[in-house]
């Protein structure tokens, strides 16, 4: 189903998640949305979450700095923006308006990685209850948004969310442990998840945040 967005705002864009449905565009310079609740859907399991050795020892490193919700704005421009492997995004104005306002209402969260103070990946998703909608993420270093990614699973597990839900599986997720799961199972997961009273934790304990990427390294 498609529409063009039309008095569309954050308060409706959460009843959609609920259900279940999520949008993009065609294109980048496309206006309409199509909403979408595909028969597969992509998720990653918080419980069974892998961290590939190469990249343990890139978290272990130090190379990175990694923030939360410090600048959204440059993150979804990140993920928005065309790269040469990427010449087109779903990512339009559109989108990125709502995403700002379910921000700014507390709904949306990014994770950002640094290098030398310069914004090299990161990723952003809604949050509704204890479930998670991973949206996009981009790198513009190696293993940038590998890294994110490891962050906001940590972050997650210590905020009390229960589901990620990443709408597609690809090769990179699955590496990670993304599976597929039908998409009434999907949805009774959904209804389950959206009541669990978590809360986001943009900046939890540095202690408690690498005694949980220790944790994930264990699980994997």
């Amino acid at each position: 189903m498609s529409n063009r967005p039309f008095n569309l705002n954050a308060d409706l864009l959460l009843r959609a998640y609920r259900l279940g449905l999520f949008p993009m565009a065609e294109s980048r310079r496309g206006r309409a949305l199509h909403w979408l609740d595909p028969e597969a859907r992509g998720v990653l399991p918080l419980n069974d979450f892998h961290i590939p050795r190469s990249l343990m020892k890139t978290l272990r490193s130090g190379r990175f700095e990694v923030t939360a919700n410090v600048d959204f704005s440059a993150t979804i421009a990140g993920c928005a923006a065309a790269r040469l492997n990427r010449p087109e995004t779903w990512i339009n104005a559109e989108i990125e308006r709502l995403f700002t306002e379910l921000f700014e209402l507390g709904f949306a969260h990014s994770i950002e990685t640094w290098e030398n103070g310069r914004l090299v990946g990161g990723l952003y998703g809604a949050s509704l209850g204890g479930a998670f909608f991973g949206e996009s993420m981009f790198s513009t270093a190696t293993d940038a948004s590998k890294v994110a990614l490891v962050h906001l699973v940590a972050r997650l597990r210590l905020s009390g969310f229960v589901l990620l839900d990443t709408q597609f599986i690809t090769a990179h997720l699955a590496r990670f442990g993304a599976v597929e799961v039908p998409r009434a199972n999907y949805h009774a997961r959904l209804a389950e998840a959206v009541d669990v009273p978590a809360r986001f934790v943009a900046a939890p304990d540095a202690i408690r945040l690498a005694r949980e990427i220790e944790t994930l390294r264990r699980l994997g």
